[in-house]
């Protein structure tokens, strides 16, 4: 359900504060199990009559339509209503209406705004909040932990500078996420690899920043420029702020501060060291060499192939290769509807990436890599590690490290890999984080 999740990210997403458990109003709790009811039945017009002028502009009704249809392809059709949940995120309102589906429990995240409108919506894995402890690696007393803002004006984000203790100069990881509206942890389910990351490496003397994405801090206003967005504006830019803020932090060593992305971070490396040469070093965890189109034809055919392929599965395979042979056309505009284009994301985003090839621009990149891929990850897989390899092997600056049992999170695991894997609570694999560091402190 993750690239359902990330399908959503540019079009309904909102943005994210301190959380506490404030319920909404029973109004609004009947709205929103309406709202569901409404999908249900199929009645979109219906369904979007509540929306605000945000969700209006990017989800109409025929884009709602299609989002339902890629849901009851993924996980079958909707059965009934299975009780709510509630909570507060600064001016919002959230009610998580549980929904039972053919092949999967589902939440209904819907969002409301101050004046009841609907300025969000989410499907998410039906699970309760999971009470987070740090990893077994990491001691808290080796290190601590400060409020940062990264970047500033509109764009300003909140995040985390964790400082080992006892070092006068230490070298520092930038960490950039991967696809999606992720928090500074990259939450995903119970896990946060961000987190682990951070305070792993902290742990053994190296300081970490991470932050909020923008399109988790701004959501709502990132959709209402979502036609005009490239990956540039959703990850890039932050990343080349946060490292230049790094040198002027008291206690940061600016000749040793490292890029760390993770999934379409880590496809982003050679973007982002195009856009700073003194950046020391970069480390590329699960990043894709492939054209993003085709590894989304991968995901989806591996997630169906879990079980029976049922006739809506193959048919939306077929849209989906029809969408991405329009992506690599010709014909490829940035007037092209996003009917025609994978996830419903805007002609510009594919414009952006298309003929980028992460591996062959890092040719050009004449620093330390260290390039990272876990062996039960099907989001991106060893032909994605391969193509790393195929195209740097041959320089002594640059290290490969596989990891037979990690799945996308480097979490490790056993058996066929499946997307009910990021739902159980793990940490970073400890041999990653000792690499890391090695890594690092080697450089």
């Amino acid at each position: 359900m993750r690239r359902l999740t990330m399908a959503l990210l540019l079009l309904c997403s909102v943005a994210a504060a301190q959380q506490s458990e404030i319920s909404a109003s029973q109004p609004l709790i009947d709205k929103a199990k309406a709202f569901v009811s409404l999908l249900a039945q199929g009645n979109f017009a219906a369904a979007t009559a509540d929306f605000d002028s945000t969700m209006k502009a990017v989800m109409p009704a025929e884009k709602l339509n299609e989002t339902w249809k890629t849901v009851t392809a993924q996980v079958g059709q909707f059965r009934e209503q299975a009780g709510v949940r509630t909570e507060k995120m600064a001016q919002y309102d959230i009610v998580y209406v549980g929904s039972i589906f053919e092949q999967a429990n589902l939440d209904i995240k819907v969002v409301f705004d101050s004046a009841s409108k609907i300025a969000g919506l989410f499907i998410v894995p039906s699970k309760p909040p999971v009470e987070f402890s740090s990893a077994s690696y990491v001691n808290p007393k080796a290190f601590r932990k400060s409020d940062i803002t990264v970047g500033s004006s509109e764009w300003a984000l909140p995040g985390t500078l964790t400082m080992p203790w006892g070092v006068e100069l230490a070298p520092v990881v930038v960490l950039v996420h991967g696809s999606g509206p992720n928090d500074r942890d990259e939450s995903l389910g119970p896990n946060k690899p961000f987190r682990d990351l951070a305070e792993g490496l902290s742990s053994k003397g190296i300081a970490v920043l991470r932050y909020d994405k923008r399109t988790y801090k701004y959501g709502q206003k990132m959709a209402s420029m979502v036609n005009g967005l490239t990956v540039k504006e959703e990850t890039i830019d932050d990343a080349l702020a946060a490292v230049e803020q790094l040198r002027q932090t008291p206690g940061i060593d600016s000749n040793r501060i490292y890029v760390l992305g993770h999934s379409l971070g880590a496809m982003l490396v050679p973007r982002i060291a195009k856009g700073d040469s003194m950046i020391a070093g970069f480390i590329a965890m699960a990043g894709i060499t492939r054209p993003l189109e085709d590894v989304l034809i991968d995901q989806f055919s591996y997630i169906y192939s879990l079980g029976s392929i049922t006739p809506e599965q193959k048919a939306h395979l077929d849209t989906l290769r029809v969408q991405a042979a329009k992506v690599k056309s010709a014909g490829l505009t940035v007037k092209t509807p996003t009917s025609q284009l994978p996830l419903d994301v805007p002609a510009k985003y594919w414009i952006d990436l298309k003929g980028y090839k992460p591996a062959e621009m890092a040719k050009e990149i004449a620093r330390p890599m260290l390039i990272m891929q876990g062996g039960r990850d099907y989001q991106v897989t060893e032909v994605d590690f391969n193509g790393w390899k195929n195209a740097l092997s041959g320089r002594n600056d640059v290290e490969f490290k596989f990891y037979p049992a990690a799945n996308h999170l480097f979490i490790d695991g056993q058996g066929k890999i499946t997307p009910d894997d990021y739902e159980v609570a793990g940490h970073v694999s400890e041999a990653v984080i000792n690499d890391i560091a090695d890594w690092v402190n080697k450089h």
